[in-house]
């Protein structure tokens, strides 16, 4: 079923889950010698495309006459919703239709959710092969409709095929001269998704408060699900590392005060044998931990929900995934931007509207969230960074004084011989190296920095959003924050994902 519009319904969802999507691409020759007979063989696969898969299968193909037209109408038929590709600008394509084909095309394209265009500059034949491995890119599988000869032109659906099978993609040929249909690497279709089945089984929140954007509820709840697992499942990882220092430093330091003071107490061993077993104890639950995986994952469903979330009522989807490729999320940015494509003017709002709730939910929301991290960081960074340089400075202090009074054979008391010239100057250099891992072990000093960029960053947003009289103008200005804050996030996510491998 579809609306007026021609748009999909959103798919059935449970208070705050999301759909999964799977996307088929399509290339296919112009010339079909049995136009019907190809009919028929491509619906049967997408017929068993459905069966074999749970989910939603979008398609994903560009208009030019003969095959793409073909896949476009069996798969609307079949109740699948279209996302268009176009090698070129809409005027620039229309040159390659008769005044004929190019009307058909037009109403075509009306059915489309998505319209994308691959190539605004360029020559004709590189867009159409741009076209071709964009499909092949965006897709799951490729369904092809090809005769198995050699490519008449460039951007030909053999060059297309041998693309996709470079990349090791799912493929199903149906010759249209004989009507053979083949799959070649089917074992790599991945059929669900574990990432999105998690996320989804997540219980909801226990307050999810008032839903300030435009996207539908369900959507809404996902990302306070996910935001509330993030923070009350956090794993306390940089806390886990900052022990397994600590407790290599009091083995040194017991183990450094028994050759200094000729101490033979029977437990110091046992108290240096504790200690490193219990960093060994804190490095393997590092290792071998997963809860760390699921925050991690939980953290980035949040923040990427929060940005689609924050963009849903401008007038189309915002690309803000499209060259995303981070493993784990593919499923969920897919389903973000699928579920705001299918609602994109649905329900338009005023610009007024947008920009009060943009500037109050977001931007504002964000600058608060940098400053309250930059105040709590800064002090921790100060704290340590001095905690280092006395320890330093001690340590070259008791070095110079020993260098010192055993080079001119001062006499000093027992107790500075073995505090001040053996002790400390094995301790407090350790101290100190503590000091410093510390810092790095909370990437401190990298994130009093990042703080105050983003804050300079939403600043300048600010003052940008508030000013802007189009939509046009408005939308690249939103995008550009966004991406600015989704860059944080994939950074925090590389950092976070190193940490976890060791």
């Amino acid at each position: 079923m579809h609306d007026f519009f021609g748009r999909m319904p959103l798919p059935a969802t449970t208070a705050s889950q999301l759909p999964l999507f799977h996307v088929v691409g399509f290339s296919g020759h112009r010339q079909l010698p049995d136009a019907a007979g190809t009919a028929r063989a491509v619906t049967r696969a997408l017929e068993s495309l459905r069966q074999e898969a749970t989910g939603e299968w979008v398609a994903l193909s560009s208009v030019a006459t003969g095959g793409d037209l073909l896949f476009v109408a069996q798969a609307r038929a079949l109740g699948l919703s279209w996302h268009a590709i176009l090698p070129l600008p809409k005027a620039e394509f229309a040159s390659d239709f008769t005044a004929a084909e190019w009307a058909t095309t037009e109403e075509t394209l009306k059915q489309a959710e998505h319209v994308r265009i691959i190539t605004e500059n360029g020559s004709r034949e590189d867009a159409y092969l741009d076209c071709g491995m964009e499909t092949v890119n965006g897709a799951d599988l490729l369904l092809a409709v090809w005769d198995g000869q050699p490519a008449r032109g460039r951007g030909g659906t053999a060059e297309v095929v041998e693309y996709a099978r470079s990349l090791g993609k799912p493929l199903i040929v149906i010759n249209p001269d004989t009507m053979e249909t083949r799959r070649e690497n089917f074992p790599q279709l991945a059929r669900a998704d574990a990432s999105l089945t998690y996320l989804n089984r997540l219980p909801a929140a226990p307050d999810g408060g008032a839903n300030p954007f435009k996207a539908p509820d369900f959507i809404f709840a996902f990302q306070k699900k996910a935001d509330y697992a993030a923070s009350h499942g956090a794993p306390q990882f940089r806390r886990l590392i900052v022990s397994t220092v600590l407790l290599h430093v009091v083995a040194t330091i017991v183990a450094g005060a028994a050759l200094a003071f000729d101490l033979h107490l029977g437990a110091l061993p046992w108290v240096k044998l504790l200690c490193l077993i219990g960093a060994l104890g804190v490095a393997l639950v590092l290792r071998y931990h997963h809860s760390h995986h699921n925050w991690v994952r939980c953290r980035l469903a949040a923040e990427f929900c929060r940005s689609a979330l924050a963009t849903w009522g401008l007038p189309r989807a915002a690309p803000l995934f499209q060259d995303l490729d981070l493993p784990g999320v593919h499923a969920l940015t897919r389903s973000l931007h699928i579920l705001h494509s299918r609602s994109a003017n649905a329900q338009p709002i005023p610009m007024a509207e947008f920009k009060r709730t943009y500037l109050e939910k977001r931007i504002d929301d964000q600058l608060a969230y940098y400053q309250r991290q930059e105040s709590r960081s800064l002090p921790q960074f100060t704290r340590l960074k001095l905690g280092f340089w006395i320890a330093t400075i001690l340590a070259l202090s008791s070095t110079l004084a020993y260098a010192v009074c055993h080079t001119m054979e001062v006499e000093t008391p027992h107790w500075v011989t073995t505090t001040v010239f053996y002790f400390l100057p094995i301790a407090l250099p350790v101290v100190a190296a503590a000091f410093i891992s510390l810092i790095s072990i909370n990437d401190l000093q990298r994130r009093v920095a990042r703080y105050r960029e983003m804050r300079a960053t939403l600043e300048d947003s600010r003052k940008q959003v508030a000013f802007c009289q189009t939509w046009n103008s408005l939308e690249r200005i939103v995008l550009k924050t966004e991406r600015a804050l989704l860059q944080e996030v994939i950074e925090w996510h590389s950092i976070t994902s190193f940490t976890e491998s060791h």
